[in-house]
């Protein structure tokens, strides 16, 4: 867990090395942004189906995103990486996050050649995860900048995702003391989308990740659940978000659940082969 004053921007920062369970690798849209260290062989982001796949050999930065990504993978890979809340990389980023709104880029593009090269050396010769993901931890805090408007999209963001996006948005401008352009405008700026546009971020992925492929499927009676107005509106948004039905989807999961029981990345990547 993050220390103060990180915690209350980033879920978990983490380390991954080895083999990946699949070259290639679907990352629907969550309420979440990322920032990946990459110290092995380059890797490879495909942002959409009509942008073309990007090498990124020194990581990336993704905003929150609203497509999935499609992430490729050397036969093995090394990385360090943060999982931040939607709102938590706006203090490190020298622009909007809108910018960078389904548009991943390399860190360097974000912190420079020279810092990063530097950072990627010293956590290439720490000793170990553990003091490799201080090293990361330290960087992010030393970075850190006072940052227009973070708490009120925090604070926004926070109640969003406690509800799991089942909250009217005209009321939490108005709960706020602020325009709903003025939220939206914010929100743009510090975390790439909207707050309509987070809210349903938060309700699909929470839908999503509440399913267990290893039973049955109600869909009607999830899609209900999940205030969702009909089984055919939550296909909809399914195919949005991932390009898949729910069928799809869930065939997908049963595959990673069956060639990979227990793994940790079992529950959001999906193969993509």
């Amino acid at each position: 867990m993050p220390r103060p004053p990180l915690d209350g921007l980033m879920d978990d920062l983490y380390y991954l090395d080895g083999a990946p369970p699949y070259a290639r690798l679907t990352l629907p849209p969550m309420p979440a942004a990322l920032l990946i260290v990459n110290l092995g062989a380059p890797f490879r982001i495909r942002a959409g189906t009509d942008i073309e796949t990007a090498e990124y050999a020194d990581g990336c930065v993704v905003t929150t995103p609203t497509r999935a990504l499609e992430f490729g993978y050397p036969p093995r890979t090394r990385s360090v990486g943060v999982h931040f809340k939607p709102w938590g990389l706006a203090p490190f980023l020298p622009m909007p996050a809108a910018e960078l709104c389904d548009r991943p880029v390399t860190v360097e593009q974000v912190w420079g050649r020279p810092a990063v090269a530097e950072l990627r050396d010293r956590l290439a010769t720490a000793d170990g995860p553990h003091e490799m993901l201080t090293l990361l931890e330290e960087e992010l805090t030393r970075r850190l900048c006072e940052t227009a408007g973070l708490e009120l999209v925090r604070h926004t963001g926070s109640v969003i995702a406690a509800t799991s996006g089942a909250v009217a948005i005209g009321g939490l401008s108005a709960a706020a003391g602020v325009s709903s352009t003025h939220l939206a405008q914010r929100f743009k700026k510090l975390i790439g989308v909207t707050p309509k546009r987070l809210a349903r971020t938060y309700r699909f992925a929470t839908t999503v990740l509440s399913i267990n492929p290893a039973e049955p499927i109600d869909w009607g009676g999830l899609a209900g659940a999940a205030g969702y107005f009909d089984q055919a509106h939550f296909g909809h948004e399914f195919r949005a978000f991932t390009g898949l039905t729910p069928t799809r989807y869930i065939e997908i999961r049963r595959r990673f659940l069956r060639e990979h029981p227990g793994h940790t990345l079992d529950g959001w990547p999906l193969p993509t082969d």
